[in-house]
């Protein structure tokens, strides 16, 4: 973060005045360090837990789970394909869409893309879930609501990353891409055992985070947090009632004493988050990604343009 960063009070207490600075900021211009605050300071692990989520949202639709699939990445470098995607968009969100770290944490997403052939609207569709999660997420569990220009600057933000991705036809406004987003899924959304096999390889990522005795939980929790379309598109069955009600209510309890407190980093940035993959600290932009196309882009770069 190139701005002023703020202190906890105390050590423990929410500084307010990063809610005062979100409040002078208009989205259309200054989406990037509204983001910024966001995601550092105000609900770092919301935001984190709900990206989780978006990824695993996209699984639901058979054309992006059947070229994931045919990678064998997630069944194989599950841990680090999951770091290495979380880095990079950290990389550019944390450090800004114009920092030379930036720039390069997105050429390097786009060289990664151009080995594959994926069709604009599956684009699209995926950076839909990284602004609609964030946002559904802290409404429903986050200690406060986001206000409609924290809202608006989650969409500026994606629809300009997506522009630097040289993306096209990208939705002119948030309810828009809630239009193309709802249109989409009723297009794709089905069940194909290529879903099933890349959630449940995300899930098995999610479960290495855990002792052994709380593994059998995560699967459960996963598919109490999605909603019906989505179970059914994985073939997931729908947890007990009264285990999903238990998961809601510890997801609203935990918001009362977060309105006050925080025991997050101060901000949450790259630098001292724990990344399972790389425990000795985080490897060079580049040097993230499948290893065997890391290689390839070494001899003969693709093409970037969609």
């Amino acid at each position: 973060m190139a701005q002023s960063e703020y202190h906890r009070l105390l050590g423990v207490f929410r500084n307010p005045a990063v809610r005062q600075e979100l409040r002078t900021l208009d989205p259309a211009r200054d989406y990037e360090r509204m983001v910024q605050l966001l995601i550092g300071y105000e609900f770092p692990f919301d935001i984190n837990r709900a990206l989780e989520l978006a990824l695993f949202h996209t699984f639901a639709s058979p054309r992006i789970s059947a070229l994931t699939h045919r990678t064998g990445e997630f069944e194989h470098h599950g841990q680090r394909r999951y770091d290495d995607t979380s880095i990079l968009i950290a990389r550019f969100i944390q450090d800004g869409l114009d920092s030379e770290t930036g720039r390069r944490a997105i050429e390097h997403m786009n060289r990664i893309h151009g080995f594959y052939r994926i069709a604009n609207e599956d684009f699209l569709f995926v950076l839909s879930t990284f602004i609609f999660y964030p946002i559904n997420w802290v409404n429903r569990y986050g200690w406060r609501q986001l206000t409609p220009h924290e809202e608006q600057a989650f969409y500026y933000f994606f629809r300009e990353v997506g522009r630097r991705m040289h993306l096209h036809d990208i939705p002119e406004s948030l309810d828009a891409f809630r239009v193309y987003t709802a249109a989409y899924e009723a297009s794709h959304f089905r069940y194909a055992e290529s879903n099933r096999k890349v959630a449940d390889a995300n899930v098995r990522v999610v479960e290495g985070w855990f002792p052994r005795f709380l593994r059998p939980v995560v699967k459960p929790v996963f598919a109490a947090l999605i909603s019906e379309p989505l179970r059914q598109a994985f073939g997931y069955q729908s947890p007990p009632g009264w285990f999903r009600a238990a998961l809601e209510g510890a997801l609203w309890l935990r918001k009362w004493p977060l309105r006050w407190l925080t025991f997050k980093p101060y901000p949450t940035l790259i630098e001292n988050t724990f990344h399972h993959s790389y425990p000795k600290g985080v490897p060079d932009i580049e040097a993230m990604g499948p290893e065997k196309l890391l290689s390839r882009m070494n001899e003969a770069p693709p093409s970037t343009k969609q």
